[in-house]
């Protein structure tokens, strides 16, 4: 696969509805070991909540696909929170939503929505990254292009990831694996041919993904 997504980081999010609190878990997990070792920690952390509700999808296919309603009624919490995974195409993640109950009964209904909006707002508030396949390119200048490059790169597809100072700068730039030909021919324009450009590895890279 060349490119998909992920989350930004591990992390939690609260949410309070009719005085029961809804607190999601989210982690990054590569094997469906992993993720019940997750899920187990968090029921051990929580053990006194009124449910742990948990899902998870994993593999470049989505080929293990799991939930579990842990207690609430069959299909209203843990498949909501694996849909939720499936919609926004989320690999290698696991969530657990915990619950404690507020005494107010929310009905199916009212926890399909629930247990979804948790995990929707979770990974929303941690945010997305796109993991895919890019080169490294080096621009290699004098330090009067700096700003140039920087400003200009700014605004455009590519991606620059550092730049290193020494005697001269050299710029990395992450660019898409099938537009080398045109980015050096851009770079090339910009300079005014006052800059050398080389090829580096070919690599995933994580960059943020706003949708």
């Amino acid at each position: 696969m060349e490119h998909y997504l992920m989350i930004a980081h591990d992390g939690q999010h609260e949410i309070i509805v009719e005085k029961s609190r809804f607190i999601c878990h989210v982690k990054r997990v590569y094997t469906d070991q992993e993720a019940v070792e997750f899920i187990k920690k968090i029921k051990k952390d929580h053990w006194n909540a009124t449910h742990n509700c948990s899902a998870y999808q994993i593999g470049d296919f989505n080929e293990i696909q799991r939930s579990n309603d842990d207690g609430e009624p069959s299909g209203t919490a843990g498949i909501p929170m694996l849909e939720v995974l499936r919609k926004q195409n989320l690999k290698n993640c696991a969530v657990v939503v915990t619950r404690y109950f507020g005494g107010v009964k929310l009905g199916a209904g009212g926890l399909i929505r629930t247990y979804g909006k948790s995990v929707s707002e979770t990974i929303k508030t941690l945010g997305l990254v796109e993991r895919k396949t890019m080169k490294t390119m080096f621009i290699n200048t004098d330090y009067n292009l700096l700003g140039t490059l920087q400003n200009r790169l700014e605004g455009s597809n590519y991606l620059l990831s550092q730049v290193h100072y020494t005697d001269k700068i050299s710029l990395e730039v992450l660019i898409d694996i099938d537009s080398e030909e045109q980015f050096t021919s851009w770079i090339v324009d910009i300079t005014h041919g006052k800059a050398t450009i080389v090829a580096g590895e070919v690599s995933f890279k994580e960059i943020p993904y706003q949708p």
